[in-house]
C-alpha cells in the first residue's frame, strides 16, 4: 500500500487552503491501495531554513528542531504527495517553499501533484513548484487541479455552499489527477524498492 500525503501549503488566518485540502483528501481516501495522510504545515512550525549545511549534503548533522524532525519523518514515510498550494506573487507560498527546503533525500524519486488556487487559478505558482520538485529529484506529474477564481472568492464572501458546488464541478479533474499520481507513486515505489 502506498502512502500519499496531502500537504496543506498555507498557514494564513482565514485560509482557503484547508477546504480544497480536505476535499482532495476525501477523494484520495476513497481510492483502494492508498493510505492517505494529511500534513498541515500549521502542525509543523518550522523556522526559516538556517542550517550551515544543505539537507542533501553528505555528513549533515541531525536536525535540532523538533518540528523539522517530525516533518522529515512524515516526508520519509510518504511515497507520493499532493501539494495544496496557494499562489502568492506568481509563486508558491513562502511557508511551503521553506518546508520543501528543509528536506532533501526524503523527497527523492517520489511523485508530486498540485491542487492550486490564486488569481490565475494558481498556474504560475504550480509552474515554479514543479521546478522545485525537479531540483529535489521528485517526479512532478503533468496533471494538476486549478481551482476557479469564483470558488476561491466564495470563501472570502462567506459562501460555503458555493465553495462546495465549485469543487464538485471539478471532481472529474481531481479524479484524473489522482489516477496519474497513484500510477506514478506506485511505479516509483516499486523502482525504489528494486
Amino acid at each position: 500500500m502506498s502512502v500519499i500525503s496531502v500537504v496543506v501549503g498555507s498557514v494564513r488566518q482565514n485560509r482557503f487552503a484547508e477546504k480544497p485540502a480536505h476535499w482532495i483528501f476525501k477523494h484520495l481516501q476513497a481510492r483502494s491501495g492508498v493510505q492517505a495522510e494529511l500534513l498541515d504545515l500549521r502542525d509543523f512550525p518550522m523556522p526559516f531554513f538556517d542550517q550551515a549545511m544543505t539537507p542533501g549534503w553528505p555528513g549533515r548533522p541531525p536536525y535540532e528542531h523538533e518540528a523539522v524532525k517530525r516533518w522529515t519523518a512524515a516526508i520519509d514515510r510518504s511515497d507520493g504527495f499532493i501539494f495544496v498550494a496557494p499562489e502568492y506573487n506568481h509563486a508558491p507560498s513562502a511557508v511551503l517553499k521553506n518546508a520543501l527546503d528543509w528536506v532533501y533525500p526524503e523527497w527523492k524519486r517520489k511523485a508530486g501533484a498540485c491542487v492550486s488556487y490564486g488569481s490565475a487559478m494558481g498556474a504560475r505558482g504550480v509552474e515554479q513548484l514543479r521546478l522545485i520538485m525537479v531540483e529535489l529529484q521528485m517526479a512532478p506529474i503533468r496533471s494538476a487541479v486549478h481551482i476557479p477564481v469564483p470558488t476561491l472568492m466564495a470563501h472570502f464572501q462567506g459562501k460555503p455552499e458555493a465553495i462546495d458546488a465549485g469543487l464538485k464541478e471539478i471532481d472529474n479533474v481531481a479524479n484524473g489527477m489522482l489516477d496519474d499520481l497513484i500510477w506514478w507513486t506506485d511505479a516509483l515505489k516499486k523502482a525504489r524498492a528494486a
